[in-house]
């Protein structure tokens, strides 16, 4: 069973930023953030495979958020620039079982993520 944990969330004002940190006890190729704000659905935020290096990202966060991860690693960043209200969420770090690489059709797909850690919030305040 692989161990997922996050840290760095917190309280920002509007225009802040802040830095995301996920650490699993295992190598997962295929890992990624979700978010989940009240009364809505989780979403996928962002996503990188710890081989090639590709990234892929939610249309709402694109040119704000920054994954990153060193090849090979279990370790993994979400660097969060330029934050909203919007972005107010419950924020997960997600890793896969299978050992392919995020691929773009699914990467979103949060069935797909066998392991998940306990969330760390963000809040985002004007």
């Amino acid at each position: 069973q692989v161990q997922v944990a996050e840290s760095g969330g917190g309280s920002v004002q509007t225009g802040g930023s802040l830095r995301l940190s996920c650490k699993a006890s295992e190598f997962s190729n295929c890992m990624g953030w979700f978010r989940q704000a009240p009364g809505k659905e989780r979403e996928g935020v962002a996503a990188i495979s710890g081989r090639s290096g590709r990234t892929y990202y939610a249309d709402s966060v694109k040119g704000r958020f920054i994954i990153s991860r060193e090849s090979g690693k279990s370790t993994m960043d979400l660097q969060l620039n330029d934050l909203n209200a919007e972005d107010t969420a419950m924020y997960y770090c997600a890793a896969r079982a299978s050992t392919g690489n995020c691929v773009s059709f699914d990467w979103k797909n949060a069935d797909a993520y066998g392991y998940w850690g306990q969330g760390t919030q963000v809040t985002v305040s004007s």
